[in-house]
């Protein structure tokens, strides 16, 4: 048998890593929409896109997995054009037409408000999310949409926990599915178990028309790169600490921290029997034997 040439057998190799990849991606993405239960019959989902590899890719799942989903949902391409200098205004359009995507592009100027507000040399991200936030609820409420689906990725779950415990001293995160402040809309992250770094190859293998993020000139959010650093460091060291951190998030013991709004503390006398008082006291007498105290 003649042996096949050495490019064939890479394109061959590539085609096997890319499915394996998409396989997988596809997996993680319908492992959360169930375990959340993101998705009901008759939604409405607004798929926010930014540009960015991480929302391409959520477009790219759930237009997968809708094919073959066990509930009917339609999907809504949207686009918050906040005129920042150089924003190519003709890409999304131009992708979504192609692939048959029913899409929206809002066109406000937060640009200039965030400019006028935040000091020059100061990162721009905190308020121009906001403002971004706002339009993008907004348009939700007045156009019948039942869900809204981010991108934000595993690290992104994480970095954000890392962020609130070092420097908001609180325990909480990105959830994979949330309830808005106002009670208005429910937000869902479908890509909250999938890795960063397979969105990234899985973007880069799809050749998506990437618009950077950083248009407006604004430094990157240093406390989050810091955090970023650190996991990857961590995972060298210790490969799989990030999954084993990821998996603590879904395994709380309310009872094993210190919040009282979570567990009643003072009420464990309530629940004390005199047969755990009388088990308790003769392990500890057994433990001092043993130690000879």
């Amino acid at each position: 048998m003649q042996a096949k040439p050495a490019a064939q057998a890479l394109n061959e190799k590539q085609r096997y890593e890319f499915n394996k990849l998409q396989k997988r991606l596809r997996r993680l993405t319908g492992e959360a929409i169930a375990r959340y239960r993101m998705l009901e019959e008759g939604d409405r989902v607004m798929v926010c896109l930014s540009g960015g590899k991480d929302s391409y890719t959520l477009l790219d799942m759930l237009l997968s997995l809708r094919v073959n989903a066990p509930v009917h949902f339609d999907i809504v391409a949207v686009n918050l054009d906040q005129k920042q200098p150089g924003f190519p205004e003709d890409v999304l359009p131009g992708y979504l037409s192609a692939r048959g995507v029913p899409f929206h592009i809002i066109e406000k100027d937060t640009y200039s408000i965030v400019k006028r507000v935040i000091p020059e040399g100061k990162t721009t991200c905190g308020l121009c999310s906001r403002l971004r936030r706002g339009m993008l609820y907004r348009y939700a409420g007045e156009h019948g949409i039942t869900k809204i689906a981010l991108g934000h990725h595993r690290d992104d779950i994480l970095e954000t926990f890392f962020l609130n415990l070092f420097h908001g001293g609180s325990l909480k995160s990105m959830p994979p599915k949330l309830l808005s402040d106002d009670r208005r809309h429910i937000v869902i992250r479908p890509l909250a178990f999938c890795k960063e770094k397979d969105i990234a190859r899985y973007a880069q293998a799809k050749d998506f028309p990437i618009i950077p993020c950083n248009l407006c000139g604004s430094q990157q959010n240093l406390q989050r790169q810091a955090m970023k650093e650190m996991l990857l460091s961590w995972e060298k060291q210790a490969p799989g600490r990030s999954e084993t951190i990821f998996s603590a998030l879904q395994n709380v013991a309310p009872s094993q921290l210190a919040d009282v709004a979570l567990f009643d503390f003072a009420g464990l006398e309530s629940l004390r029997s005199d047969l755990q008082v009388a088990d308790t006291e003769g392990s500890e007498q057994e433990a001092l034997e043993l130690w000879g105290a």
